[in-house]
């Protein structure tokens, strides 16, 4: 499996009990892609090591919990402590016109609406009522609101998206 055909979905952060169980700092909001069954890669997609599948998984806190085929006692789990999780993009739910897993903006030129370069998106924040958009050119950062009336247009085909910055951002 190539990674460009894959989706990160979370990170292994600990063990949970005996038998096997990991605990998953998760990048997904709903666990609704980890059902029984269904297969998951560990640390890397192109690793056929790697391949499992899924026994059971549930919210536990803030991170959840997940037992993986194969992986029947604690020392073969803490084995897989800190690689991440991933899961082929084919199975991720279409999304609303507009809406964008932030995995395809991160890396995309920003330019404002006078044709300004801000730099490429390089990371993704949430905040109580919005995602946060941090555009790195050099050692500048910019921070732009994920609202509608901020960004005015994305192109996932050119890799750039357009914003119009409020007042004290320009």
């Amino acid at each position: 499996m190539k990674e460009d055909a894959c989706f990160i979905i979370g990170k292994i952060v600990g063990v949970h009990g005996v038998k096997g169980n990991l605990k998953v700092h998760p990048y997904i909001e709903s666990i609704s892609l980890l059902e029984a069954g269904e297969t998951i890669f560990v640390g890397s997609p192109e690793d056929e090591e790697g391949k499992f599948v899924i026994r059971w998984a549930k919210p536990h806190h803030r991170t959840i919990l997940m037992a993986l085929a194969d992986v029947e006692d604690r020392d073969a789990a803490e084995k897989l402590i800190g690689m991440d999780l991933f899961i082929e993009k084919s199975r991720l739910p279409d999304l609303e016109e507009g809406t964008y897993y932030w995995s395809d903006l991160v890396g995309l030129d920003v330019f404002t609406t006078d044709d300004r370069y801000l730099g490429k998106i390089a990371s993704i924040f949430r905040t109580g009522s919005n995602d946060v958009y941090v555009a790195r050119n050099g050692r500048e950062e910019t921070l732009i609101p994920g609202l509608a009336s901020v960004v005015k247009s994305v192109d996932l085909e050119k890799g750039c998206m357009t914003v119009a910055l409020p007042e004290g951002l320009m």
